[in-house]
């Protein structure tokens, strides 16, 4: 990886937390289910990614470094997709609740 890739993929990263704070700051408060659901399903894009990285890493025999790593992230955005579906559905829950008791 060269300097300049390099300095290019943390300033990208860098502003991308920046845009992400502002975004998640300015969503009102109903918005926040359906986002959620949506920041789930990107996570099970992730899922197949880290599924594709693993295959192609069997593939190549490159096991120890690639395989580890497409682990990593298969294994942490199966929490995120599990976690954000079961907070998701608790909060529906609550919502369905309270239409219920009116």
């Amino acid at each position: 990886m060269t300097p300049e890739l390099l300095i290019g993929s943390i300033t990208l990263f860098a502003l991308s937390i920046f845009l992400g704070v502002e975004l998640i700051t300015k969503v009102p408060a109903m918005l926040h289910t359906p986002l959620m659901s949506g920041a789930n399903a990107i996570s099970g894009i992730s899922v197949v990614g880290a599924l594709l990285g693993a295959n192609v890493a069997y593939d190549a025999g490159d096991t120890v470094t690639s395989g580890i790593l497409a682990f990593i992230a298969l294994v942490l955005a199966m929490i995120n997709v599990v976690g954000g579906f079961a907070v998701t559905n608790r909060m529906l829950n609550m919502i369905a609740g309270k239409k219920r008791g009116a």
